[in-house]
C-alpha cells in the first residue's frame, strides 16, 4: 500500500517508482514466458497482432520490438498479472475502487538496439471523459541509465495537452521544438528487476535507445477509472466491461474538464507507437540507425 507521502507525491509529480513488486517465481515466470514468446517470431516474417518486430529482425535473428495487447488475450498469465492484488490496491489509492483495464504491452528494448520512444502524453492517444488515466510498467530486468529507462518531465500533466500531429495527421509524437518544455529536467525512472513504474496519462515521458549490453524489458498496463470513459467510443460494450479489474462497471461517464486533442487524423503508419511516431517531423533521441552512421 502507499503512504500519504506516495499518494501526494504522484499527484503532484505524476509518478511513482514501486521497488521490487514483483519477486520470486513470479518474476521468474514472467520473464520465462517472455522468452518463449520472442523464440517464437522466428517464424513471424513481418508485424502481426502480437509482434511489433525490429527493423533488423530476420528468421536467424529474431529481434522484437514490442509486444503488443494480444498477450493479455493469448496468455493467462498475462491476463491474471494486470489483475493482480499488488498492482490494484495500488491503483485503487489513486483512482479511486473501480478500475478498468484500458490496453497495454511489452517493450523489450533489447541490448544494444532497442529502439527509442519519442517524448509524447499517453493521453493523446486515448483521452477520456476524465483524467484518473494512468499506466503501470514492470521491469522485467534491472533498468539503469545505461539501457534506456522511462523518463518523466515532473508536473507536465497539470499542463497542456501538446499537439501529438506532423502535416496535419496524427503522428503519436510531440515535436521537441515546438514546445516550452526543457527535456534536461527529465527524471529517469530506475530500479532492480520487478519494480513498477506509475505514470499518470498526460504525463510526458520517452525513452532513449538501448546502448548497453543489458536488455530493459518493461511490461506497461493502462488503467482507467471506471467511470472514465473513452472520448474514441466504445466499439464492443461486453467487451469493455470484461477488462474491469476492480469493481463493477457502470453507465455513468464522470466528465471533468481536462485538454484534449483528438488522435485525428489517423497516423499514416498504423500500428504501435514506433509506427505512428515514423512520420514525426523531428526527433529528439537518436536511433540505432543513426547512431551506426555516426559510427561509420
Amino acid at each position: 500500500m502507499l503512504t500519504a507521502t506516495q499518494i501526494e507525491t504522484y499527484r503532484r509529480d505524476g509518478y511513482l517508482v514501486i521497488p521490487s513488486l514483483i519477486e520470486g517465481d513470479q518474476l521468474a515466470e514472467l520473464r520465462a514466458l517472455t522468452d518463449r514468446i520472442v523464440a517464437e517470431a522466428r517464424g513471424v516474417a513481418a508485424n502481426d497482432e502480437l509482434y511489433d518486430l525490429e527493423p533488423s529482425h530476420s528468421a536467424t535473428l529474431p529481434r522484437v520490438r514490442r509486444l503488443k495487447p494480444a498477450i493479455f488475450k493469448r496468455y493467462k498469465f498475462f491476463h491474471d498479472l494486470v489483475r493482480d492484488p499488488k498492482i490494484t490496491a495500488i491503483l485503487a489509492q489513486l483512482i479511486g475502487p473501480t478500475i478498468r483495464h484500458y490496453g497495454g504491452k511489452l517493450n523489450m528494448k533489447s541490448a544494444g538496439y532497442g529502439s527509442p520512444v519519442e517524448w509524447h502524453q499517453d493521453w493523446a492517444f486515448y483521452p477520456h471523459t476524465n483524467d484518473d488515466v494512468l499506466a503501470t510498467g514492470i521491469y522485467l530486468d534491472d533498468c539503469d541509465l545505461g539501457n534506456g529507462p522511462l523518463q518523466v518531465l515532473p508536473g507536465t500533466h497539470h499542463g497542456p495537452t501538446y499537439n501529438h500531429h506532423a502535416d496535419g495527421r496524427f503522428c503519436g509524437a510531440m515535436d521537441p521544438e515546438a514546445c516550452d518544455l526543457d527535456f534536461s529536467k527529465a527524471v529517469p525512472l530506475m530500479g532492480p528487476a520487478g519494480s513498477m513504474t506509475i505514470h499518470h496519462a498526460r504525463l510526458v515521458h520517452g525513452s532513449a535507445l538501448n546502448t548497453s549490453n543489458q536488455q530493459r524489458r518493461l511490461l506497461l498496463h493502462e488503467y482507467t477509472a471506471a467511470d472514465a470513459w473513452p472520448l474514441m467510443g466504445i466499439a464492443d460494450f461486453d467487451e469493455f466491461n470484461s477488462r474491469m479489474v476492480l469493481g463493477e462497471p457502470n453507465v455513468e461517464p464522470r466528465v471533468m474538464p481536462a485538454p484534449v486533442r483528438m488522435p485525428l487524423p489517423a497516423a499514416d503508419h498504423q500500428g504501435s507507437i514506433y509506427e505512428n511516431q515514423r512520420a514525426a517531423s523531428r526527433r529528439f533521441f537518436e536511433t540505432h540507425a543513426e547512431r551506426a552512421g555516426v559510427a561509420n
